[in-house]
């Protein structure tokens, strides 16, 4: 087994050969793989088997994240043929002009260079990364968990194989197989080998390579998700948005696991709310006021708030009004995906301008 180190080398000594290819080849690249994926799923599903059955005393939110099925690879396959239908951002000219000593500048897009990923039991992941890594032009250096050891090993070797048989080279995919804590260590250390860091998957990996690394990183997010029901809300509406954004699938970093809803209208909607999720085996930590009108409801704390809960569970508090509603999502949020379920405009112009998240939402889930 190779070193993290040398994992790291050879994707450095590999990424000039990306910028090599052009738009066409590394697009009949990503078709190629697509089409591999689906014609050797039954590889794939008993790989993934085996981390399966290793890891059946793990939690049911885990087991999911990690389980791959013909449904799932076509999705992944479907995910790098989307990619091809995407400029190519390399070489795009983001600016172009004559400054005051006559000098023409440009702004160009380049590669990093080698993208190093850490991260946890979502094979699926292996794929994105290697297609969009590949799309731009980019060598990366995967790091995955012990958990999904033989799902990532079996999808690289397939990646590598359907590369290196239609005439292209495959060494700038790195697959660390040194699980230990140390690799992770490594690759958090490994400047002027790993020109950019991605930590992908709990808050407290996230945290470990933000505390420790001395590669530059890009900090991705943990998932926990508001839904606002504002007091000009439709009631049904409301049921549905909430039942979809929590019970759709519960593993994934975008599923609702909070919720907020105006004062004015918590006694009529918020039981009907409640009863959906608590029949689909929803447990419902809420605040005093969400207690008083549902039945069947554990008292909330500051940390239910700021839970990502991954299962099924999900907060809920009453609120004065969208303002403080904001203030809650900025404060126990965590800048991912919160959504506003109302019709009052000027409400919801309020919390798309100020709740402080990558994505947010008007009446969806």
């Amino acid at each position: 087994m190779i070193t993290v180190r040398e994992n790291c080398v050879l994707a450095k000594q590999a990424a000039p050969y990306l910028l090599s290819l052009t738009t066409a080849q590394k697009n009949e690249m990503l078709s190629h793989i697509a089409k591999a994926l689906v014609s050797r799923a039954d590889e794939i599903i008993s790989a993934n088997k085996i981390d399966l059955e290793t890891n059946a005393e793990k939690p049911k939110h885990i087991l999911d994240r990690l389980m791959l099925n013909e449904t799932r690879i076509a999705g992944m396959s479907e995910g790098l043929l989307k990619l091809i239908e995407l400029d190519d951002p390399v070489g795009e000219v983001v600016d172009d002009y004559q400054n005051y000593a006559q000098l023409n500048i440009k702004k160009v897009r380049v590669p990093f260079g080698v993208i190093g990923i850490i991260y946890e039991a979502r094979p699926n992941v292996t794929v994105d990364a290697i297609g969009l890594c590949l799309k731009t032009s980019n060598a990366v250096v995967l790091r995955g968990s012990r958990d999904a050891v033989e799902s990532n090993k079996k999808l690289v070797a397939i990646i590598q194989e359907t590369l290196e048989n239609n005439g292209f080279k495959s060494d700038f995919i790195q697959l660390v197989l040194d699980l230990s804590h140390e690799s992770s260590s490594a690759m958090m250390t490994a400047r002027g080998l790993i020109d950019v860091l991605i930590p992908r998957g709990s808050a407290r990996l996230i945290q470990a390579v933000v505390e420790n690394s001395t590669v530059p990183i890009i900090e991705t997010g943990t998932g926990n998700c508001h839904a606002y029901v504002h007091e000009s809300a439709d009631k049904d509406m409301a049921i549905k948005l909430i039942h979809n954004g929590k019970l759709r699938r519960l593993s994934v970093c975008n599923a609702t696991e909070s919720i907020l809803i105006d004062e004015s209208v918590y006694k009529k909607f918020l039981p009907d709310i409640i009863a959906d999720l608590t029949k689909n085996g929803v447990i419902v930590y809420g605040c005093e006021k969400t207690c008083s009108v549902c039945d069947g409801v554990t008292p909330a704390t500051d940390e239910d708030y700021a839970t990502e809960y991954l299962g099924l569970a999900i907060s809920c508090k009453v609120v004065k009004d969208y303002k403080e509603a904001v203030e809650h999502i900025n404060k126990y949020g965590s800048s991912h995906s919160d959504t506003i379920i109302a019709k009052d405009e000027s409400a919801v112009a309020y919390f798309q301008r100020y709740v402080d998240s990558a994505a947010v939402y008007h009446n969806v889930s």
